[in-house]
């Protein structure tokens, strides 16, 4: 007999856990239970085409409430109105639905085996590292457990997804006990107090630098003439110079502009150069921004341009990961309009780059990029010893997408046990220490600088080092243990 109330809520509860450990609820401690309504659910149902459909419904629902920002950017900024921003939000919920629809489906072959704990963990989290590859990367299960000690100390060794398998192993055992299955079968977790022997992740040398941030608060349907794009730039460049001047402060390290829905055109514009050239002059100390600059093909760029204190550009890296709808749009979604105002697609960089600073180095990497950690770990492998995350949340409005987005930062951190500084347009500015704490917070919605303190740190974590070797045995080792059980029931 099909339990149809038990797929059901399962489906949805798992939906609704998931969706509760984020801004702007925040329930974090409800992370080691997320799973376990859904893997209930799955035990239950014998039939895996049932279960793929509760598996999506979850997914679908869960991924409307988390990213229910995406309808209003697409409402404010991306031309669609009424039923369309819904039909767009709906559209990318079911999409991302197929990850949870595969997990509930192959699951429910997991969870029969006595092996069910390693196996149904190993395969949340290799589907956890499919998202990016397959369009669309933000939270993981993983990042929830930022503020959690214990299974925090995975993060540097096996990156946020270290933390998403304890997560998902606790939920396993959990749906067992109450599947009243042999109590044997939790002996698997018997593993996870081994976490103790990790090193703690723990700030190990107070700050002993500090960085001068400009918040611009540049609204994104600004219309720009030349003279208030010049006023502007000279207004920003005499707010750096006063902080950064300021004779009962520190002289500043660093010296941060955030991406800004502003048309700065370094190569072209001369009055932008000369403005941010004589701030870092100045004050010596090198000038990191954002600006739009082209490939050969004349074909726009989102770019970080590093002017140093002599006030000569020095270096320029050019945004790899784009934002979907917002960078560029994907094929078969040419009816929704581009939220960035340059005219065109932007085109992908080729790759992270590391920009020396006297004795140091800085890498950054520009807004959505925070969401791949992989990609973020590659700065610190090649040598950068703080972290700049440029970003602008302003096409996120008032609502909870700033949070979350600031969520991602702090897992980067730990899992490079690096200092990030992130200069943000309209907020959230602030630096975030290598165990994940948010320093020097500014206050939102305002023009103004301020100082973000930060350290210099070269050692490397395992995480650093290696990149997600855990998350790829783990899609390995779960999916392909799924699939043979499959091929055996067919």
């Amino acid at each position: 007999m099909r339990l149809w109330h038990i797929s059901l809520g399962g489906s949805i509860l798992t939906a609704l856990l998931l969706a509760a450990l984020f801004p702007p609820y925040s329930f974090a401690l409800l992370a080691p239970v997320a799973l376990t309504p859904i893997l209930y659910a799955a035990a239950w149902e014998p039939d895996g085409r049932y279960r793929f459909l509760w598996g999506w419904l979850s997914g679908l629902i869960y991924w409307a409430l988390v990213c229910g920002w995406i309808r209003d950017v697409l409402a404010a900024y991306g031309g669609l109105t009424g039923p369309l921003s819904w039909l767009a939000l709906v559209l990318f919920a079911a999409a991302k639905g197929l990850h949870t629809a595969v997990f509930s489906w192959l699951a429910g072959y997991l969870i029969r085996r006595r092996w069910a704990i390693p196996a149904v963990a190993a395969l949340w989290v290799g589907l956890e590292r499919t998202h990016g590859p397959l369009g669309f990367a933000w939270l993981t299960l993983g990042n929830a457990g930022v503020e959690m000690s214990l299974p925090l100390r995975a993060a540097p060794v096996m990156g946020v997804y270290g933390v998403s398998f304890v997560f998902a192993a606790l939920a396993c055992g959990l749906t067992l006990v109450a599947m009243r299955r042999d109590r044997r079968e939790l002996l698997w977790l018997l593993g996870l107090p081994l976490l103790w022997a990790l090193p703690a992740v723990q700030l190990r040398e107070a700050p002993s630098e500090q960085a001068v941030a400009l918040q611009t608060n540049v609204r994104a349907d600004t219309a720009w003439s030349i003279d208030e794009k010049d006023r502007t730039v000279k207004e920003f460049a005499v707010r750096t110079l006063q902080e950064g001047l300021d004779p009962g402060k520190p002289k500043p390290a660093l010296l941060l502009w955030p991406e800004a829905p502003a048309p700065f055109y370094y190569y072209e514009d001369a009055a932008l150069r000369l403005q941010t050239g004589e701030a870092a002059r100045l004050t010596g100390a090198p000038l990191l921004m954002t600006g739009v600059a082209f490939t050969a093909a004349h074909e726009p760029l989102n770019s970080a341009f590093l002017i140093d204190d002599t006030g000569r550009l020095a270096g320029r890296y050019d945004k790899v990961r784009l934002v979907p709808f917002g960078e560029y749009i994907p094929k078969g979604f040419g009816w929704i309009q581009k939220i960035s105002s340059e005219a065109g697609n932007y085109k992908p960089g080729v790759g992270l780059k590391v920009f020396p600073i006297g004795r140091h180095s800085i890498a950054s990497f520009i807004c959505y990029e925070s969401a791949f950690p992989d990609y973020v770990r590659t700065a610190a492998a090649n040598g950068a010893e703080v972290l700049v995350n440029l970003t602008n949340d302003g096409y996120f409005g008032g609502g909870h997408a700033r949070e979350q987005h600031l969520l991602l930062a702090r897992m980067r951190a730990v899992e490079n046990r690096r200092w990030l500084l992130r200069p943000a347009n309209d907020g959230i500015t602030a630096s975030i220490d290598p165990a994940g704490r948010v320093w020097d917070r500014q206050p939102p919605f305002e023009l103004r600088t301020g100082r973000l303190r930060f350290g210099w740190i070269r050692e490397k974590t395992l995480y650093t080092e290696y990149g997600d070797w855990f998350a790829w045995l783990c899609l390995a080792g779960g999916l392909g243990a799924a699939l043979v059980l499959v091929k055996a029931d067919a």
